[in-house]
């Protein structure tokens, strides 16, 4: 959410912030609401003001017997008690529009992110490994044979519908062994801490993050109102909410495995085939919790977190930075990470690290104690993926794919698959 202060102090600047997003200007119709709330909020406090001087002198006529003094100046409490309540009633309600119109409002963007309004405007930041070379034709995961017996969509879809997978055998094997070698990798090497957490959260920590109240029907919402989180970002940020924080435990570094829960509103037709995107996934989450003057640097930290995972698995991955108009609503700047995936002969996400500011933490009231004194502080959220399984899972296989059928896997992984190396074409691990 945004500052109402920094959007009066400049909000020319705001609107031209905005419009780096392809977004029409918002700061005339957001001031003149805080201008009539301000106004509802001053007359109500002269109000009371006179009200309270009324009821002085109620008594005060009371006591000399003035009775018709008495009764003038109580008629006069009551119908500045009544003016009072009904002021302060709309104030309350421009507040709530107010605040309402700034939750829609996505982030602005870093002044170092490029212009543009869609992916062919995002910059390539670097490349990691080459694309391999095969001498066949290379296939799309579910078509590889190794595969084929642990990769279920049929099964999935009576039980489901559309979009969902079944895995099982060493397919399925293969994709916790990933999730297992994230974690730990997170853990021991790169310093995050290891958090379990709930899918089901109530609505306000969906708010704290900026999933609600805009992008409600790209999530689910139970029938006793909880909502399936479409990642641990929500739950791993909302630690801190409404909490104020001494400075000296920050950063906070998380990571989580969880299963994530998405509708794919909007997304009709694109990826239906095999498993890239899917209404339940699994993915290891990486968040940080930081002083605002770290956050930036934070961002690349995390980057190359999730980058040395492709790197350990030896998966060729390119890293680009988004465009202002192709970022995600909470983000300031964001980096995607795309795998290359031989089937499809393409780069393709498989982790977005974005750094947010305040922005969530406005949102959830989330501040933290300078250690110099002063007044509490808001402070800066940072998420990424770290990596999304089911897509790792498909890059693993597609670049390890074998002419006759089998899969070599990444010798990464070996520890947590019993030292096995090889998927058969049998779907057998070897």
């Amino acid at each position: 959410m945004h500052d109402i202060r920094a959007i009066r102090d400049n909000a020319a600047a705001f609107d031209a912030a905005l419009a780096r997003r392809g977004l029409s200007p918002v700061s005339d119709g957001i001031l003149a609401l805080d201008e009539a709330r301000r106004a509802r909020i001053h007359a109500a406090e002269n109000a009371q003001a006179e009200q309270n001087r009324a009821s002085k002198d109620v008594g005060a006529a009371k006591a000399r017997g003035d009775e018709a003094g008495f009764e003038r100046l109580r008629a006069l409490v009551a119908e500045k008690k009544a003016e009072v309540a009904a002021m302060q009633a709309e104030a309350r309600d421009l507040d709530t529009r107010l605040t309402d119109m700034l939750m829609a409002i996505p982030n602005l963007p870093h002044d170092d992110i490029p212009d543009g309004s869609d992916e062919a405007d995002n910059v390539e930041l670097r490349r990691w490994g080459t694309p391999s070379t095969f001498d066949f034709q290379p296939k799309e995961h579910y078509e590889i044979p190794a595969v084929t017996r642990g990769m279920d969509f049929e099964a999935a879809a009576k039980l489901s519908g559309a979009r969902f997978v079944v895995l099982s055998g060493a397919v399925a094997r293969i994709h916790r062994a990933l999730a297992q070698f994230m974690l730990d990798t997170h853990v021991t090497e790169n310093g995050l801490t290891e958090t379990w957490t709930p899918v089901l959260v109530r609505p306000e920590m969906m708010l704290g993050t900026g999933q609600l109240p805009k992008f409600g029907e790209d999530s689910y919402e139970t029938t006793n109102g909880w909502w399936l989180v479409p990642t641990a970002e929500v739950t791993l940020t909302n630690l801190v909410h409404g909490e104020t924080v001494a400075e000296s435990s920050l950063p906070r570094r998380m990571v989580a495995h969880t299963q994530c829960f998405r509708s794919e509103a909007g997304s009709a037709g694109r990826d239906t085939a095999g498993m890239l995107r899917q209404h339940q996934f699994e993915k290891v989450e990486m968040v940080s919790i930081t002083h605002p003057d770290h956050s930036r640097a934070e961002l690349d930290r995390m980057t190359a977190c999730a980058e040395g995972i492709l790197e350990r698995l030896g998966l060729p991955y390119r890293t680009v930075v988004l465009c202002a108009g192709d970022m995600g609503f909470g983000a300031q700047r964001t980096h995607d990470i795309e795998v290359w995936l031989p089937g499809q002969n393409t780069y393709r996400e498989i982790s977005s690290v974005s750094v947010c500011g305040d922005f969530q933490a406005r949102r959830m009231n989330a501040r933290f104690r300078p250690a110099s004194g002063g007044k509490p502080e808001f402070v800066h959220t940072l998420n990424g993926s770290g990596l999304a399984v089911g897509r790792t899972l498909i890059a693993v296989l597609e670049n390890g794919q074998q002419a006759d059928g089998s899969v070599r896997l990444p010798e990464a992984l070996s520890p947590w698959l019993g030292g096995r190396t090889r998927l058969t074409a049998e779907g057998t691990l070897a």
